[in-house]
């Protein structure tokens, strides 16, 4: 079967955003397509243009300007990808604030945590997911804001702000300006999370860099797939789709829902999405029964991003979904993306890498900081105007990350004669087996190559005599009837004795964290003792 293609796109539609920042995002559509339609929401699926939302966007934002708060301060924002989730951070923005989304999913305590954390004078609440928990006690004033979203697309703001705020400097707060846009907490457990600040020039270079990578415009659409409340959603899939005059269907649930991602794609007439490759896996798997072909869905482009994509699903996708499925490379610190495979037409597709560096200097260095030949494996560090200037409130953090305006990922891998980069894994979360250093996401990529093996994870089980032994978690497909000793064989005939797991178990599921990473310290807990 022949590559898939994209076509090329029409110049005289994609043109990159002139933005500076959350602040004007909307506004060159408002002027040229105010009717044209920005999000597709509700159950009913309704149409609101840009023109609507940017009238209830403002309307909030004089309302948030009224409560006592000063531009520069934090507030929280907790809720679903919902249509409250975009008007309550493009308010915020207008009124001069930062913005500090926070998962609605945790337990009150960690949210309330990170809330306390930012520095946030207030929270703003939208609808939560249906099986998320209470919302933290917070000591700030928490306004619930609800829009009525008519059948005609017209949107009216229901938010009631109550007594003013009594504001005081707290966590992060005190580092925070009238040019910073955001705070985000970056992907993993709750107590490994750290607070990005990022400004408004950040915001508008990652947005630029993704719809120039991408070539999006106003023909384009596509699904909500992954949460707001990280980078990954918020910038890729949200920001870049309104700032290029695009749009985006929130599902019903605020969130991902398998059984309906195909009907969403379709009635709004999606051109590609974003995901993670655990909801790309999943979707694979179901595709027998649900995909409706590439006539009825005909995309350009996928985009997997947020954890290491296994070249066979790659392959496998793409024949299915008869679209190029593009790897990207992104954190938090550099706001989102900092590489891509790029369209077919802009360079060859390597599956296994994650592309070229999309807008920002990116290099490979050894130990003693040293640039690295291509080939070589060593760390990946990223320098541009999307890098954030550091942490909040973490001067320690700071200092070791980022280093004369190079963000220091504490990713591993190597740069091809193309300066297509190829990641190998972390840097800590290499084991050391008598001496011998073993990558677990080169034995994870392996694994996932067993025929029936879904999902892998590779983790270090401590040991007395040679430091640490190599352990595996695997999921296999339901009635494959696989067991650990065939894994297991498969694995010898392709890994060294030193990388071959001395302990691995069939697990029902792997722990994930809220962007749907695999959550290696949840697997350790669990799996390495």
């Amino acid at each position: 079967m022949a590559a898939p293609t994209a076509s090329v796109r029409d110049a005289d539609r994609h043109r990159t955003p002139a933005i500076t920042g959350l602040t004007d995002l909307l506004d060159r559509h408002v002027r040229h397509r105010p009717r044209a339609r920005a999000l597709v929401v509700t159950g009913d699926r309704i149409h609101l243009s840009y023109h609507a939302l940017a009238t209830v966007v403002d309307d909030v934002a004089a309302r948030l300007g009224d409560t006592g708060l000063h531009r520069g301060d934090a507030i929280g924002l907790v809720g679903a990808n919902t249509a409250e989730f975009v008007v309550a951070l493009l308010a915020s923005a207008r009124a001069g604030l930062v913005v500090a989304p926070v998962d609605p999913a945790l337990p009150a305590s960690q949210m309330s945590a990170r809330l306390e954390a930012s520095g946030a004078q207030a929270v703003l609440l939208g609808p939560p997911p249906a099986d998320a928990g209470p919302i933290a006690q917070a000591d700030v004033p928490v306004w619930s804001l609800d829009l009525r979203i008519s059948p005609a697309g017209t949107a009216t703001a229901v938010l009631d702000t109550g007594a003013r705020v009594v504001r005081r400097v707290r966590g992060g707060g005190a580092e925070l300006s009238a040019d910073d846009a955001l705070v985000l907490f970056t992907a993993g457990t709750s107590d490994q999370a750290k607070m990005v600040p990022l400004t408004h020039a950040n915001v508008a270079a990652s947005v630029q860099s993704i719809c120039a990578t991408y070539e999006l415009g106003p023909d384009d659409a596509t699904v909500a797939v992954m949460p707001f409340f990280h980078s990954h959603g918020l910038f890729a899939a949200l920001l870049a789709s309104l700032a290029s005059g695009g749009c985006v269907l929130l599902p019903e649930q605020g969130r991902f829902a398998a059984p309906t991602f195909w009907d969403d794609m379709r009635a709004v007439a999606a051109t590609w999405f974003t995901a993670v490759p655990t909801i790309h896996e999943i979707l694979l798997d179901r595709s027998a029964h649900e995909y409706p072909g590439p006539q009825v869905v005909p995309l350009t482009f996928v985009r997997s991003c947020g954890a290491p994509l296994n070249a066979a699903t790659q392959r496998a996708l793409e024949r299915t979904l008869g679209a190029p499925m593009l790897s990207a490379y992104a954190m938090t610190e550099s706001t989102h993306m900092a590489s891509s495979e790029p369209l077919p037409h802009d360079g060859p597709l390597k599956h296994g890498s994650v592309g070229r560096p999309t807008g920002v200097d990116l290099r490979v260095v050894d130990q003693n900081g040293h640039t690295c030949p291509a080939g070589a494996q060593g760390e990946v560090w990223v320098r541009g105007r999307t890098v954030a200037r550091g942490y909040l409130a973490d001067p320690a953090g700071t200092a070791h990350s980022f280093r004369d305006g190079w963000l220091r990922t504490g990713d591993l891998g190597s740069l091809d004669e193309d300066g297509y980069l190829f990641l190998t894994g972390r840097i800590n979360s290499l084991i050391n087996r008598g001496g011998e250093t073993i990558s677990p996401e080169y034995v994870e990529d392996i694994l996932a190559g067993c025929p029936g093996v879904t999902e892998v994870a590779v983790f270090a089980i401590p040991d007395a005599t040679v430091g640490q032994r190599v352990g595996a978690a695997v999921v296999v497909c339901e009635g494959e009837g696989i067991g650990a000793e065939q894994i297991l064989q498969y694995c010898r005939q392709r890994l060294s004795a030193a990388e071959v797991p001395d302990r691995l178990e069939v697990v029902d599921a792997l722990p994930r964290t809220a962007e749907g990473g695999l959550d290696r310290r949840a697997v350790e807990a669990r799996y390495a003792h």
